[in-house]
Formats: structure tokens, sequence, C-alpha cells
């Protein structure tokens, strides 16, 4: 539920994809000024660069500083510069148009939506900066510790390592309110038809504490022959390509396809009895949020070289995963590793609803359909076209509530699909429905390789 905050924060006061909203609550602290964090390789189904966090900080891992100088600080100003607040306001109700309003310094817009969810916070913030020029002189003061355990790890991987310069902070404690009721729209009949939640009036609530850091910006730094850098112009030239790029088609489902087929090649070759572990802990994790962090952390881990590693847990759920994953070859581990951890950040796109909705499908066995019918919006650019038509036999399912469930989950991400074929999306659909492609093909795969009827949850 915290992740549609700072993901709304972002998308409202910032039109360019370089501030990252913050993953999860119980990590905010890993994201402030000065703390390092990682990014694998992009995916194209990925809002944002999927950054990790770190438990260092860039001092961490710089060496002390000569003539006694050890226990001066990075920057003598205190590393927080340029301090502004502002406050951002969301409510929106089923069949009431939504306002949302946000400004901050010479950022500002409004949007207006109607959707079926009922959502209400507002949130005083405070964006804390390092000033960049004074981070682009630091390599020629303080030389890097290549003997540093997050240095040695990187050196083995293809992961790059970021500083973060920028960071967005509540200046309050704050609670966001969320209720879903029966109503128009197909999210609305959803809740009524199937009540996933066991309810028609389904009320949730998070505090968000001061201080909560929701969104943050990074810069790539270079580590290379035992010295480093800071890659402004590596930064600068992203943020440019980012703002000419905006609405260019981001690829095709051939190429989407491609990707899944090269960071999961390792699935269909796995035998029955590690297929079946697998597919049981990934629905673990799909209704569980700690079990879902707690084995990213653990992919991570081994796909960072973490010598440390224990693949072990107090989870009955994940066990049969992890002893697995501990007894197999060095080669076999890092492959299961990576296309796991590919897996969990394609569903870590998704809403929380839209998990409980896959779950569902899986139970009802739709899961081949609703793949075929994502993928025939994906044929279509859907980021320059955004009203277009698909073939309604796709929609052809068994049951009503079948049909109502899949219109619910991509409705979810930004497409409204109508029961004649006819398909609106919004301006940000394309990224929310690549994800739900890539996690209909993977459970797909694994359930037409179990050949199990998935518990229900």
């Amino acid at each position: 539920m915290f992740k549609k905050v700072p993901r709304s924060i972002v998308k409202q006061v910032e039109s360019g994809a370089d501030l990252v909203p913050v993953p999860n609550i119980l990590d905010h602290k890993h994201f402030r000024p000065l703390r390092l964090v990682m990014r694998p390789e992009e995916k194209w189904f990925c809002r944002s660069p999927p950054y990790k966090r770190t438990f260092y900080s860039l001092e961490d891992v710089l060496l002390p500083g000569g003539d006694d100088k050890s226990t001066e600080p990075l920057f003598l100003k205190g590393g927080s510069q340029g301090s502004a607040q502002f406050t951002v306001t969301k409510r929106v109700s089923d069949k009431v148009d939504g306002n949302v309003s946000a400004s901050v310094e010479r950022v500002g817009g409004e949007v207006n939506a109607g959707i079926s969810l009922s959502k209400e916070w507002s949130i005083k913030l405070e964006k804390k900066e390092i000033p960049v020029e004074e981070l682009e002189a630091l390599p020629t003061k303080r030389k890097i510790n290549m003997n540093h355990p997050l240095i040695q790890q990187l050196q083995k991987t293809k992961w790059r390592l970021y500083v973060i310069y920028e960071t967005i902070e509540a200046s309050e404690e704050t609670t966001y309110k969320e209720s879903a009721e029966a109503g128009g729209g197909a999210m609305a009949r959803f809740y009524a038809t199937l009540c996933v939640k066991g309810s028609k009036d389904n009320k949730e609530s998070i505090t968000i504490p001061k201080g909560c850091t929701l969104g943050f910006r990074v810069i790539p730094l270079r580590v290379e022959n035992g010295s480093w850098d800071v890659e402004i112009f590596s930064m600068r030239a992203q943020e440019e390509f980012l703002f000419v790029s905006d609405g260019f088609s981001r690829g095709e489902l051939r190429r989407l396809e491609a990707e899944v087929e090269n960071n999961c090649q390792i699935l269909p070759k796995l035998s029955l009895n590690v297929s079946i572990k697998l597919l049981e802990a990934i629905k673990a994790v799909m209704g569980d949020t700690n079990l879902f962090r707690e084995l990213s952390q653990k992919m991570e881990a081994v796909l960072c070289g973490t010598d440390n590693c224990e693949l072990k847990t107090e989870s009955p759920k994940l066990k049969d995963l992890l002893d697995i994953l501990r007894n197999s070859s060095r080669q076999l581990l890092l492959q299961m590793a990576e296309a796991i951890a590919y897996i969990l950040e394609a569903l870590d796109e998704l809403t929380e609803d839209q998990l409980l909705l896959l779950l569902t499908s899986l139970e009802e066995k739709i899961v081949p359909q609703q793949l075929n019918l994502v993928k025939s919006i994906l044929e279509h650019d859907i980021e320059n076209e955004k009203s277009f038509s698909v073939d309604a036999r796709l929609l052809s399912f068994s049951q009503e509530k079948e049909q109502e469930l899949t219109l619910a989950m991509i409705e979810m991400s930004g497409a409204t699909l109508r029961k004649d074929g006819s398909v609106v999306c919004k301006e940000d659909a394309f990224l929310a429905i690549a994800a739900l492609c890539v996690s209909l093909y993977v459970l797909n795969l694994l359930s037409k390789q179990t050949g199990l009827r998935v518990a229900s949850h």
C-alpha cells in the first residue's frame, strides 16, 4: 500500500523520469543524501530504474583524507542544502472527479481523474539536496577504497553504483487512507462481484512517519583502476534523452518477449519438482509483502556476490525453494537467482490488488487467455495510439466473473477495455501493461510446467 504514495508524488511533482519513488517504507532510511544505491540492467517494463538499497554511504567507501583530516565531513556546509517545502494533496472517489494539486517553487500542476477507489491524503514535503558541483569536485580530494566489501562485490557483477544527491521527505507524520466500494466501473464491480478482500466496503490506511524518504535522485559513479569519478555528463545525457524521448514508443511486443526469454531461459529446463517449488514460492510472496521483500533481498545478495549470503529462512513457504538453491551448483544458482529477481521486479510493478487478481486467475485457470489478451493490446503502439480495438473473442470467458476480473486487472494498468474489444489507454499505460504481460507470461509458463491447480489464497 505504501508504494502508491511515492509513485503518485513522483508522478505529480516531476514530469521527467529521473526522480525515483522509494520502493519500501522499511528501507526508506537507506535512501538519504549521500547514500549509495545499486541498479541492475534496465528492464522494459520498469516505471523507473530499479535502484536497490545498500547499507553504505559515499563516505563509507572513501579513504580518509590526508593531513589528519580523516574526521572532517565530506562537505563542510553540512550536506543538505537548498531545502524547500511544499504540499501535495490528493482526494479521489468513485464516480467523482478527483483533484490532485502540487506546488514546489517553479513546479506546479493539476490532474483530474475519476476512478473506482476512494483515496485521500495531504502531505507536507521537504526537498533536500547536495550541490552537484561539490560532488563533482570530491574525487580530487578523496580516493576510493578498492578493498571495501561493496566495491569488491560490484567488481564481480554488471550492476552499477550511484550516489543519492537529492531527496523528497515527509516533513510531518501523515496518514494515507484508501477504501474500495461497490459502484460503477470494472474495478468497483470486481470488488462487489468477487469480494477478494472479503467486503464490498474495504478500508485501509498507513501512517507515513516524519522524515520518511519518498523520492530521490542519483548520480552514477564510475569506479575503475583504483580511481573513481562522478559521471555528471552521463547523468545530464540521460536526462536529455528522457526529455526528448517522452512519448516515444518504448518497444514492441516481440522485444519484450525476447527480454523475458533471455532473463528466464532457465525456467523451461527445470525439473518438475523444482518448478513446483518455485511456483509455490512465487504464489506465497504475491500474497505476503514481507515474504516478497525477503525473497527479493536474498536474490539481490546472490547476484551481487555477497559472500555472507545465507539462503535460509524462517518461513516454511520459502524454505523448500531456498533449500534447492542452496544445494545447487554456482552456475545454476546464478541462473535461478537472475530469473527469480526478474520475475519479482515485474510483479513489484503491479498493485497489491492486481497480485490478488493474478492469484485468483491462476486458480480459475484463465491466465493463458489473459496473456493472449494483454499481448494483443501490446501489439498496438499504445504510447501514441490511445484508442483502438482488439479481437472481442479474447474476452469470451466461461464465466462473467472471470471477464470482470480480467477487465479490472487490465484497468488497474491504465487501459480501459470494453466488452466489444475497444480499448482506451492512459498516458502512462505502456509500462504498467508491459509489467502485467511479463507477469502473466511467467505464471503461464510455470503453471503449464507443473500442471497443478493453484490453491486459493
